[in-house]
């Protein structure tokens, strides 16, 4: 027996390609330690994007895509996992995305930089990113770490503060502070 092709549900898993690949790449640039504006403008948004997980569920009546077991979106260098991801869209002729949830050990990877939380939203109608729980983010041997990172896509401002979420991070190990390194260049002059 063949199977029929559902021209909207291929329609659906483009738009969800499409929609991760956005979050991943908006989270990693916005989320990193001052990422240096020429590997911002260098990244191709318009890359394919590559998923692999060990399953995904096209949830038609809830106009949602579950994918879980180790989640892997990627998209020309950038990283993101996590073990379970949900697409939540609305479908009105066009399929837009709403809403991304990552959950479960989220890291998000290019190059040497790493962002990693418990949890990763990303708002479409707020264009508002939230990372929660344990918030980590390396560049190179430069750390951040916090409760929490919200990016505002419409401001420009990224913050980080030592709240999980809306409270204090009872057990936490950053003690509802933001903590952090970062290098000092060396100066050949000071040997003086």
């Amino acid at each position: 027996m063949t199977a029929k092709r559902n021209p909207a549900a291929s329609l659906r898993r483009t738009a969800f390609a499409w929609g991760a690949g956005s979050f991943a790449f908006t989270l990693a640039v916005a989320g990193g330690i001052g990422l240096q504006a020429q590997g911002i403008a260098s990244h191709n948004t318009r890359a394919p994007v590559t998923y692999d997980a060990g399953s995904i569920e096209l949830q038609d009546r809830q106009n949602r895509v579950a994918l879980s077991g180790g989640v892997t979106v990627t998209q020309a260098g950038l990283t993101v996992r996590s073990q379970r991801m949900l697409v939540n869209f609305t479908d009105t002729g066009s399929l837009d995305i709403q809403r991304i949830t990552a959950t479960g050990g989220v890291t998000v990877t290019r190059g040497n930089e790493r962002a990693s939380g418990d949890v990763a939203i990303y708002d479409f109608n707020r264009r508002v990113i939230t990372m929660a729980g344990n918030v980590r983010l390396r560049r190179g041997t430069d750390t951040l770490n916090g409760g929490r990172l919200t990016i505002d896509l419409r401001s420009g401002i990224s913050s980080v503060d030592g709240r999980a979420s809306g409270g204090a991070n009872p057990g936490g190990s950053n003690s509802g502070r933001v903590t952090g390194t970062f290098s000092v260049p060396q100066d050949n002059d000071d040997d003086q």
